[in-house]
């Protein structure tokens, strides 16, 4: 597979691209790149004071780049419907879903307002009411894709059926873990039921490597901090710098799942040097916990029950 880069980016103009997470990051670099080929962005983050300088910043690149900022809390399931129907009754279509927003939890387990563990709340939770709710602006697309943004880290994830709000045996990492490997099973049982349909949408996993973002400074966001988590932050702030690679390389797998006309639909992709963390796009291992598609079925039920959402395909 040839090295992919921004630059293969194909004009998108007339486009319509919307983004969670996107005030920083990974979200951030993947709007100011796909905004650079004339896509129609829409920005969502529920950084509201960040968000609403996202096109300011876009624009010292790219002056008369598309974008409009939408305020967003993922954790809400009842601010992401209202969300969704504002869309709807607008009844523009999306050409590109790209799911990415997500937190890096504390050690103090916190939950949604609607009680759910925050981790999955907001990476999964929220995201397949977004996509589900979406569906009739995504079809009236002609060539719609939805990009969800798991991690290398799927394959450490585990679900406990009985605890899936994980209120027993509580530690961060395992939500992270958890949640990640939820995102890669709903961007596959989803294209599994998109075949099924016969619908024209591709649903797309992507991971990007090592990054350095600022989801491990936004940590201090959501609680007081315990020993345990100045630890994590400060292993963060030395290694990532040395094993990371800029976000804006890290957005490149999102990037090529979005707008690549190889990218297959089921598709997995992040960077292809070592270990997965830093290079160009190329399709990513699926380690064994992603291959799992009974557990990606019983999820999505699950899933299904706990937000009311069911998918019109």
């Amino acid at each position: 597979m040839r090295k992919w880069g921004e630059n293969d980016i194909p004009d998108l103009s007339g486009k319509r691209v919307l983004i969670t997470g996107a005030a920083s990051g990974i979200g951030f670099e993947a709007a100011r790149a796909l905004a650079r080929r004339d896509a129609e962005i829409l920005a969502v983050d529920r950084n509201e004071q960040l968000g609403r300088t996202i096109a300011d910043r876009i624009r010292t690149s790219k002056a008369d780049a598309k974008l409009e900022f939408r305020m967003l809390d993922l954790s809400r399931l009842q601010a992401v419907k209202d969300f969704a129907a504002s869309l709807a009754a607008e009844g523009r279509p999306i050409d590109i879903l790209v799911n990415n927003a997500g937190i890096q939890p504390i050690s103090e387990r916190r939950t949604s307002g609607d009680g759910f563990e925050l981790t999955f709340a907001i990476g999964h939770l929220g995201h397949f009411t977004l996509t589900g709710l979406l569906l009739p602006l995504l079809n009236a697309a002609p060539a719609p894709r939805v990009v969800t943004v798991s991690s290398l880290v799927h394959g450490q994830g585990r679900f406990n059926w009985n605890d899936l709000q994980i209120e027993r045996g509580y530690r961060a990492q395992r939500a992270y873990n958890q949640t990640k490997l939820a995102n890669l099973l709903f961007a596959r049982e989803f294209q599994r039921r998109i075949d099924q349909a016969g619908s024209n949408i591709k649903s797309i996993a992507v991971h990007p490597g090592v990054a350095q973002t600022s989801i491990g400074a936004n940590r201090k966001q959501l609680g007081k901090f315990r020993l345990a988590d100045h630890f994590i932050s400060s292993i963060l702030s030395v290694v990532m710098p040395y094993l990371g690679q800029p976000a804006s390389a890290g957005a490149l797998p999102t990037l090529y799942g979005a707008t690549a006309p190889d990218a297959e639909g089921g598709g997995f992709y992040g960077p292809g040097g070592f270990g997965g963390m830093k290079g160009a796009p190329a399709p990513a291992t699926i380690k064994p916990s992603g291959q799992d598609m009974a557990a990606a079925g019983k999820l999505w039920g699950i899933t299904e029950e706990l937000t009311g959402v069911r998918f019109q395909l």
